[in-house]
C-alpha cells in the first residue's frame, strides 16, 4: 500500500477557558486524540455538528494552530513548529466563504499571484502572472476575468478563484472548510465536480470538512464521524453510509435528504441535553442522547474498535440495523 502523503497520531488541541488570578482556567478539548491518514488521489472526509472540532483540526493541519498532543507527518516527517514556513505551501485551504475570503481592494490577478510573491519572491512578475492566468483556466473562468475585482462574480466563481489561489503553490494536501455550504444548490454540484476533477489532474490528497452527509457521499473515499471532538466512526464512506455501526451515525444519515421520494426512512430523533464541552464527564459522550444507552455507558469511555470500519460504542449497531 501507498504511504500517506498526512498522517496524523493521537492529534488532539486543548483551550483554556475562563479563569483568573485565583482560580484555574477550564480546559476545553476541541479535538481530543485523532489518528487518520491522507492519500494522494484521495479523499477524507470528516462529518459532524457544529462544535464538534472540524474547525479546529483544519487549522491545525494547515499549520495555524499548534497541537497540544499528538504528532502531525508530512512526507514521512515529523512535523515541529519550525517546520511550519517551509511546510505551507505543501497543505493550501479553501475556506467556506468566498465572499469573506477575498480581499474586495485587490484585483484577481494580484490575488491569485500574492502567494507566490510570498513564498517564491524570486519568480519573475511576468511568470507569476502566467502561472495565475493558468490557474484561472484550470477553474474554468476565462482570460479577462484577471483584471476584475471580487464583488464582479457571483458567489460559484469566487470559490473557482479561492480553489485556483489555494493551487498556486502546487500543494500536495488541500483542506476544504465547509467548500459549498454557502452556495446555491444549484451551484454546488459544479463546484463539487470541479474539485474530484482538479483531484483526479493533480494527484491531490483532500481534507474534506462538511456537516452535510448528501454531499460527503459524493466526494469522500473514507469518513470519520466526531462528535465533541473525539471521532466516534471511521471507515470506508461505502461501509458507513451502508451499514452505519454508531448511534450517532445512524442519527445522521436518518436526517439526510434522499432524492428518491418513494424510499421509506425512518427518522431517527436524538433526545436529551448536549454536554457542554466543558463538562463532558464520564463516560460516552453520546449517552446522553443515546436510545442504546446502557450503565456502562455512563461509566466506562469507549474506544474506537473494529479492523476497517471502526466505531467508539459499547453496544455498536449490528448488520441488522439494531
Amino acid at each position: 500500500m501507498t504511504e500517506p502523503v498526512m498522517s496524523a497520531k493521537g492529534l488532539a488541541r486543548h483551550y483554556g477557558v475562563g479563569g483568573n488570578l485565583f482560580t484555574k482556567p477550564q480546559i476545553l478539548r476541541a479535538v481530543a486524540g485523532l489518528d487518520f491518514a491522507l492519500y494522494a488521489g484521495k479523499t477524507l472526509a470528516v462529518v459532524g455538528e457544529s462544535g464538534c472540532g472540524k474547525s479546529t483540526l483544519a487549522r491545525m493541519i494547515t499549520f495555524i494552530e499548534e497541537p497540544t498532543k499528538g504528532a502531525l507527518v508530512l512526507d514521512g516527517k515529523t512535523i515541529t513548529r519550525t517546520d511550519w514556513p517551509d511546510l505551507r505551501s505543501s497543505v493550501q485551504i479553501v475556506f467556506q466563504d468566498p465572499y469573506g475570503s477575498l480581499n474586495p481592494r485587490q484585483r484577481i490577478g494580484a490575488i491569485l499571484m500574492e502567494p507566490l510573491k510570498i513564498n517564491r519572491p524570486d519568480m519573475p512578475v511576468a511568470e507569476q502572472g502566467a502561472k495565475a492566468r493558468e490557474m484561472l483556466g484550470l477553474v474554468g473562468l476565462r482570460p479577462e476575468h484577471f483584471d476584475r475585482y471580487p464583488h464582479m462574480f457571483s458567489g460559484g466563481q469566487r470559490q473557482r478563484i479561492a480553489i485556483a489561489r489555494a493551487l498556486m503553490l502546487e500543494p500536495r494536501v488541500v483542506v476544504l472548510d465547509e467548500p459549498v455550504s454557502a452556495l446555491d444548490l444549484s451551484i454546488q454540484s459544479s463546484i463539487l465536480n470541479l474539485l474530484v476533477d482538479l483531484q483526479e489532474r493533480l494527484d491531490l490528497a483532500y481534507l474534506f470538512i462538511s456537516h452535510d452527509l448528501s454531499v460527503v457521499r459524493h466526494v469522500a473515499d473514507d469518513v470519520i464521524v466526531m462528535y465533541l471532538g473525539r471521532a466516534v466512526e471511521k471507515g470506508a464512506k461505502e461501509d458507513v453510509f451502508a451499514a452505519p455501526r454508531h448511534p450517532y451515525t445512524k442519527a445522521l444519515l436518518s436526517a439526510t435528504p434522499r432524492a428518491d421520494p418513494g424510499a421509506k426512512t425512518e427518522r431517527i430523533k436524538l433526545e436529551g441535553e448536549l454536554p457542554s464541552p466543558l463538562a463532558i464527564g464520564k463516560g460516552c459522550a453520546f449517552a446522553p442522547r443515546c436510545w442504546k444507552v446502557q450503565d456502562r455507558c455512563r461509566i466506562e469511555t469507549p474506544e474506537l474498535t473494529g479492523s476497517s470500519h471502526m466505531a467508539a460504542c459499547h453496544f455498536p449497531i449490528g448488520p441488522d440495523g439494531v
